[in-house]
């Protein structure tokens, strides 16, 4: 989908809050930064890319059923 970029970038920034921020205590900002600074440092250093694991068909039965469900909803 067109939006397909943006749910990688969320995911990222979820792993990121799982991985460093939400394990971390900051006593400032700048502990915060630099947090956020050494998990992008790893991060890029030992990267593996996202691997879309659904095929076409899969998302688009599922897509189907979802509008399905929404058609008739009165909104």
């Amino acid at each position: 989908t067109s939006a397909s970029w943006l749910n990688q970038v969320e995911r990222f920034f979820g792993l990121l809050t799982d991985k460093r921020i939400r394990r971390g205590t900051f006593g400032s900002v700048r502990e915060l930064e630099t947090a956020i600074g050494e998990y992008l440092t790893h991060h890029n250093q030992n990267s593996k890319p996202f691997a879309w694991t659904a095929d076409a068909d899969s998302i688009l039965k599922k897509i189907a059923r979802f509008c399905m469900r929404t058609s008739d909803s009165g909104h």
